[in-house]
């Protein structure tokens, strides 16, 4: 009786781990993106030029992703340092047009002109003002967006 335990346990243990490698062995293509539409306000407040091509990054990496084509609504909501991505001399114009025209929402925080002295006439013309960009967040969270702060 014991003999035959024994051979039943080992048995057990090896069907066990035949079953778990073959799980694990099976390929993780992602989350699904069963929902009609997504929504996704990106926090942009950091001036150092990494910084901000990684978030401009991230926005056209979610609109490229395949899951998310077409279901996607994104907001750029840009405070404190992150204002020189905005001015009309940055490296960034191009790459924000580019996202303009994919739909993404381009706002700057007012709060920020009105501290640090700057002119809505220094910033590009095609972006759009908040009076709070913490405000934005607030409220875009509270309606349910997903905030990335990359």
């Amino acid at each position: 009786m014991n003999k035959i335990a024994i051979v039943l346990s080992i048995f057990l243990s090896l069907v066990i781990s035949e079953r778990t490698v073959a799980q694990s062995s099976t390929l993780y293509t992602g989350a699904v993106a069963n929902k009609k539409h997504y929504q996704a306000i990106y926090i942009l407040n950091s001036s150092e030029d990494k910084k901000i091509n990684a978030t401009l990054r991230n926005i056209k990496n979610a609109l490229d992703d395949p899951r998310l084509k077409g279901k996607l609504e994104v907001e750029l909501v840009v405070f404190g340092d992150g204002v020189v991505a905005f001015y009309k001399n940055s490296a960034f114009v191009d790459q924000l047009l580019a996202l303009k025209k994919n739909g993404v929402l381009l706002v700057q925080c007012e709060n920020t002109l009105k501290e640090r002295g700057i002119n809505k006439d220094e910033l590009i013309d095609f972006i759009s003002f908040v009076p709070s960009g913490n405000g934005e967040i607030i409220i875009r969270q509270q309606q349910g967006w997903a905030v990335v702060h990359p």
